[in-house]
């Protein structure tokens, strides 16, 4: 892995840079899942007596960043580490466990047109649809939420009055409901 340090470095001892680059060699095995260089940037940064660590990685097409303080630089670096470990760790269960299916192929037609039957009456078509099985019981809240900025009215069966009902959004922006 390689590893680019920004900001002012103070000096480690040989057996915090040995433990350091076992710590860096470990997050590499982590992050090398299809094989290939790791790059690592290290930011570092000091404000009064308090030292901060900024570690920043790609592993598939995300950016982790894991940020460590500490009363010294390595302290703060080895709480980076830990962060970003327990990162990389979680999205490689994640991408892991996630159930994954074949995707479904489009259906020729759309559901409505395949059921729906036409007449002609006075020179127009009247489309008959059949949806019924397709809908539920919904309450006025749920209908607002399913009419959104695009439909202009929704028919709907109310769940609380066990009746049809007709919502239609006014010009004015507020909705008139009409009930069966």
């Amino acid at each position: 892995m390689k590893v680019h340090y920004t900001g002012r470095q103070e000096e480690l001892t040989a057996a915090q840079k040995k433990k350091l680059e076992a710590k860096f060699s470990k997050l590499a095995k982590l992050l090398d899942l299809r094989g290939g260089e790791r790059e690592a940037h290290v930011i570092l940064t000091t404000e009064r007596h308090l030292r901060k660590a900024e570690i920043t990685v790609r592993m598939l097409d995300h950016p982790m960043v894991g940020v460590g303080t500490g009363a010294d630089q390595y302290a703060a670096l080895l709480e980076a580490i830990e962060r970003l470990e327990k990162q990389v760790l979680k999205l490689r269960a994640k991408k892991r466990d996630t159930k994954r299916g074949p995707k479904e192929a489009w259906p020729q037609e759309a559901p409505a047109l395949a059921e729906a039957s036409s007449e002609e009456v006075g020179g127009r078509l009247v489309f008959h649809v059949d949806e019924h099985d397709s809908r539920k019981p919904m309450t006025l809240e749920e209908a607002l939420l399913e009419m959104g900025p695009d439909r202009d009215y929704l028919v709907f069966r109310d769940a609380e009055r066990d009746r049809i009902s007709v919502l239609v959004r006014r010009r004015d922006g507020h909705f008139d409901l009409v009930e069966a």
